[in-house]
């Protein structure tokens, strides 16, 4: 007997991994680190897995474009290999960096008839690197990483991170499909402009899953709110909560697979 094991890969300039397997190990999961290059030698290594994530960084220093060349390496060497991870039941996670991976490889959101992304991860609207706390509103229903309904507060860290789509009716679908998991938000659960929404994402979008639900990515780190004495204003508070709300997220998906596998 075990508890559900957990893959977060690395790449050069990936720099959340630790926090991440860490987060994983506190939601009860068993997590290994590996460098991607492990998998474009040997896919078969998934197979020991329940869950993948592609954790937070500036993998290859964003040269180009943030993911852009991570992404490419995953759908040249590796998409059979996790697209068979899904379908055999295996859950994938893509956190900033990695929703930027994960929405260039086709997992996230699928290729329309002319074979392009439909959607993107653009430079901020305001043209900066953003680092601030953000609330966020998490609807539950489809995506295997979010229990219930409600509001968090999460850290953001990028520059990329302003999400945008090519048909205008697309943002209604994926709400309609309850594909949209997470939403800035104000503390009271209302849409904004900046720095409610922090980037000038369509929609106010903060996290999208796939049509299975097995596969979500978020731009905002729940492996930095783990503890509740990592919340800025945990010193101002008259009593604190059990945890961070970032670690709901790894447990939920820890928890998909039950306390334990056999």
């Amino acid at each position: 007997m075990s508890k559900p094991r957990v893959l977060v890969l690395r790449a050069p300039g990936t720099n959340c991994d630790e926090e991440t397997a860490f987060a994983f190990d506190q939601a009860g999961g068993k997590t290994d680190r590996l460098h991607f290059r492990r998998l474009v030698e040997d896919p078969s290594l998934l197979d020991d897995f329940q869950i993948v994530c592609f954790p937070g960084g500036f993998s290859f220093g964003d040269d180009i474009a943030a993911g852009r060349i991570y992404s490419t390496i995953i759908k040249t060497k590796l998409a059979d290999a996790f697209f068979s991870f899904r379908d055999r039941g295996g859950l994938i996670l893509g956190i900033c960096n990695g929703f930027q991976i994960l929405l260039q490889t086709g997992l996230l959101v699928e290729p329309n008839s002319t074979g392009k992304i439909p959607a993107t991860l653009a430079f901020n609207q305001q043209g900066r690197f953003e680092a601030r706390w953000v609330h966020l509103k998490m609807t539950a229903g489809r995506c295997a990483f979010v229990a219930k309904n409600e509001i968090i507060t999460l850290p953001i860290a990028h520059a990329e991170g302003r999400f945008l789509v090519s048909d205008p009716n697309m943002i209604g679908s994926l709400d309609a499909d309850h594909r949209i998991v997470a939403r800035y938000v104000d503390e009271n659960g209302e849409p904004g402009p900046f720095p409610i929404n922090p980037n000038g994402a369509l929609g106010d979008v903060a996290g999208v899953c796939d049509e299975s639900g097995q596969v979500f990515a978020l731009m905002p780190h729940p492996e930095r709110h783990i503890s509740p004495f990592q919340h800025p204003r945990w010193t101002r508070r008259r009593t604190q909560p059990p945890e961070g709300d970032g670690l709901r997220l790894f447990r939920t998906a820890v928890g998909h697979f039950g306390k334990v596998l056999v």
